[in-house]
């Protein structure tokens, strides 16, 4: 594992800035969520997530509830 602090901020920088886009997404619709998950790598995707339930917990219990199939986005 990379224990190299600042490589590991370069990586999460640009996943939190596109789990806040998710979420502004989020609030306009689903279709949105899955758009901007199409264009990233898996890893990033799977970060997005990650922090997506880090930043707005409610928001993204919604996600899972209104489209249980979130996951098969993230292929």
């Amino acid at each position: 594992m990379d224990t190299d602090e600042e490589a590991s901020d370069s990586w999460w920088e640009p996943v939190k800035y596109y789990a806040r886009l998710a979420i502004e997404r989020f609030e306009s619709a689903l279709e949105g969520v899955k758009e901007l998950l199409s264009t990233l790598t898996i890893d990033q995707r799977w970060g997005v997530m990650l922090k997506f339930e880090d930043f707005q917990p409610e928001k993204f219990a919604q996600l899972v509830t209104d489209a249980p199939q979130w996951t098969e986005w993230m292929a």
